[in-house]
């Protein structure tokens, strides 16, 4: 498993977000410039955190991004599923994966099953808080 640059960066916003307070929204500009991200491939992360309801956004002058909830609210692991899709190690076991034909009789099914879950706790047993702690 990879996480890609868009869960990464999710991630860095979400956290500068939880550092900045649920006050007050910050611009798209500001946040791109912090995160050193570009500010079109920002649009789209943002697009889709807004949309899955974890900011809320306000357009127009004084607008801009914040969260909606405390940050000990929000997993790694709820972040990286929105952005990701997923997180399975290997793509057989991943929803959606083409039907394989061992499927009854692999020996190494239920080591990667076991992986998977193992990968979906440690993720989800991290708030966006306990990053904030750890960076201290």
């Amino acid at each position: 498993m990879i996480v890609s640059a868009k869960g990464r960066y999710a991630l860095r916003v979400m956290v500068c977000f939880a550092q900045r307070g649920s006050e007050e929204y910050i611009p798209l500009k500001e946040i791109a410039e912090k995160e050193g991200i570009s500010q079109k491939y920002l649009e789209s992360i943002m697009c889709v955190l807004s949309k899955a309801g974890f900011v809320d956004a306000v357009h127009g002058k004084g607008g801009g991004y914040r969260l909606n909830r405390s940050p000990d609210q929000y997993t790694v692991g709820s972040i990286l599923k929105l952005t990701e899709g997923e997180l399975s190690a290997v793509s057989c076991t991943s929803q959606g994966a083409a039907a394989c034909s061992r499927t009854q009789c692999c020996e190494a099914k239920p080591m990667w099953d076991k992986l998977d879950k193992m990968i979906d706790d440690f993720f989800e047993g991290i708030t966006i808080a306990d990053l904030l702690k750890e960076a201290k």
